[in-house]
């Protein structure tokens, strides 16, 4: 599995570019800015984006999605319906964590409104990427419609914002809510052998052994 990672906005989102070694077949998950440079990584490794994947919908994950589509017209957008009306509000949502609109420009969060998604995730949803395949699981709490990407041959998951190294996300914006993050995360994640890396939207990578033996949020 290839991965390349861009950190992105002033949130330092992790924008990934994941590719199949044998195929060159790659998706971006959550290209939240600089739509050029993950250009410039799809180029360098000789990749073929057949997806822009996304976890879910907040403004730092979505923000470069407009520009990607231009760029790569070919690529099929792919979000979970539960997260429809908070993307296509993308041009709204600095304003729910409560940023002042004279300073959004400033901060690169001036958004038109997002083309069309092709594809709606399905919980249990089998995708395949060349040689890899994903199981999408559906982790509703930090959104309604958050979703994981699991490929367990390569023992890696690809959480969005659901999990942290000794953290887990925020539940207080529009549709969030801690039942069911907490819920997600005992029945979606945890149920994951130790081993498996966790790629986070922020933060280092960790493992699920690791966030089940540490994590305060989850002892």
């Amino acid at each position: 599995m290839i991965i390349e990672e861009i950190t992105v906005t002033a949130f330092q989102q992790h924008t990934r570019i994941v590719g199949c070694e044998q195929t060159k077949q790659a998706i971006c998950i959550d290209p939240g800015d600089e739509a050029e440079r993950i250009i410039e990584v799809l180029q360098r490794r000789g990749l073929v984006l057949q997806a822009i994947a996304l976890t879910h919908a907040h403004l730092d994950h979505v923000g470069a999605v407009a520009a990607l589509k231009k760029l790569q017209p070919a690529a099929k957008i792919n979000l979970h319906k539960g997260d429809e009306f908070m993307y296509q509000a993308l041009p709204e949502q600095p304003s729910w964590i409560g940023i002042p609109r004279s300073q959004w420009a400033a901060l690169g969060f001036v958004f038109e409104t997002p083309p069309a998604v092709d594809h709606y995730w399905t919980d249990g949803e089998r995708y395949t990427v060349g040689k890899l395949e994903f199981e999408v699981r559906h982790c509703p709490g930090h959104t309604p419609g958050h979703v994981v990407l699991y490929e367990p041959a390569e023992r890696k998951v690809f959480v969005g914002d659901v999990l942290f190294a000794g953290s887990i996300g925020r539940t207080d914006l529009p549709g969030g809510s801690m039942p069911q993050l907490l819920n997600s995360i005992k029945n979606k994640l945890l149920t994951l052998d130790d081993d498996v890396e966790v790629y986070s939207g922020h933060g280092p990578v960790t493992t699920i052994g690791e966030e089940r033996l540490t994590n305060p949020f989850l002892r």
